[in-house]
């Protein structure tokens, strides 16, 4: 996607330097910086710290965390013990994003199969750019596949008539390596000239929406309006809203769906008012060995600070500043994620199709995934 105009990518591997660089998401949408990082432990803190996330972009900035994890470990006496250590490092990053584990685990069984250790550096090279080539592709087909959704709502609509697409948290390309998930039938939407808009959500405790999903599509050109949390609801109830779409970080192999706190709530506001509430999520999403989302997802659980703080920019100091919210003694709680029953899911929008929040439906789609199982 653009950024003033010039396509970027959220993270890369730099040919000449050999340094993993990425859009620092932290600075936006205030400032557009790129952060180098050189080590498996700058991976390790930028996957933590939030300098990236997103389920496409952990997972596509671990895989290159295991590249590098392969140089390092090559220097070292024993390279299985020092390659294995930071990969454990890695995958306690976030524990709810699957994406995450997928591709370090992808990282380690490619290295596996070949035997010298020169061998091993230059396949998690090539690995991880597979992942993430792979990230944006999945994710333009998405696109594709949701554009049809707003082609059928915009067919009911009066010409020039808008469809309203109210989306929640981060789903765009800064979560993926391009494209984006949710936002991918939107862009694609917005390309073929339907006209659209789109409600987003501020996202609270860290405004991910109101911070990433509305400064990307206003580079894109996107009519949208940013709109506090707990709106959604009233809005469905005034017919306001046409579609919503959503994003995820784990998805169960029946269709249960752990994506950033609040979504449960859309969900339920949006099944209460007939509003067609679809997740978009390429494969690397699903858990294909859990079956309970509600009972069996990590849920992370971040520090309170992210609650009792609110950073903003300040326009007489010209910087972003941070300031208190909560009284100093009263505690907080951050529960990152929430879990949405596939009953209340219209449909998964994956790379392969849409396919019923469903073990039916989405075996539809990905058979190979439940060959033999009963």
């Amino acid at each position: 996607m653009r950024v003033n105009g010039t396509p970027h990518r959220t993270v890369w591997l730099d040919d000449e330097s050999g340094v993993v660089k990425i859009i620092d998401q932290r600075k936006l949408p205030f400032a557009f910086e790129i952060e180098e990082l050189r080590s498996v432990d700058d991976l390790a803190t930028a996957i933590r710290d939030m300098h990236v996330r997103g389920a496409g972009c952990i997972g596509a900035t671990a895989g290159f965390g295991m590249a590098l994890a392969a140089r390092e470990a090559a220097v070292q006496v024993d390279f299985p013990t020092a390659l294995q250590a930071s990969a454990e490092l890695l995958t306690a990053t976030r524990p709810t994003a699957v994406n995450l584990r997928w591709a370090v685990d992808r990282q380690l069984e490619a290295m596996a199969a070949v035997d010298s250790i020169d061998e091993k550096v230059e396949v998690a090279t090539r690995v991880a750019r597979d992942i993430a080539d792979e990230d944006a592709q999945w994710c333009r087909r998405i696109g594709e596949h949701g554009l049809t959704l707003v082609r059928e709502i915009a067919a009911g609509k009066a010409e020039g008539e808008a469809v309203n697409i109210l989306t929640h948290c981060n789903a765009g390309w800064l979560a993926f390596v391009d494209y984006g998930s949710a936002t991918a039938p939107i862009y694609a939407a917005h390309a073929d000239g339907i006209p659209v808009h789109v409600w987003v959500d501020e996202t609270r405790p860290r405004n991910q929406g109101a911070r990433l999903t509305a400064w990307e599509l206003g580079q894109e050109g996107v009519p949208h309006t940013v709109i506090a949390d707990n709106v959604g609801g009233h809005l469905m109830q005034r017919g306001l809203v046409d579609l919503v779409i959503t994003g995820t970080d784990r998805t169960t192999f029946t269709g249960d769906v752990a994506n950033k706190i609040g979504t449960y709530l859309k969900a339920l506001a949006a099944h209460d008012n007939g509003v067609p509430f679809y997740v978009a999520l390429p494969s690397s999403t699903f858990d294909w060995e859990m079956e309970d989302g509600v009972r069996e997802i990590p849920i992370e659980q971040r520090g309170g600070e992210e609650v009792s703080h609110l950073a903003g920019y300040e326009e007489t100091a010209g910087a972003e500043v941070e300031v208190r919210l909560t009284p100093e003694s009263s505690p907080t709680a951050n529960y990152a994620f929430d879990v949405t029953p596939a009953r209340l899911i219209s449909g998964l929008i994956t790379e392969r199709g849409i396919c019923r929040a469903s073990r039916e439906g989405v075996s539809e789609l990905f058979p190979e995934r439940f060959q033999g199982t009963p």
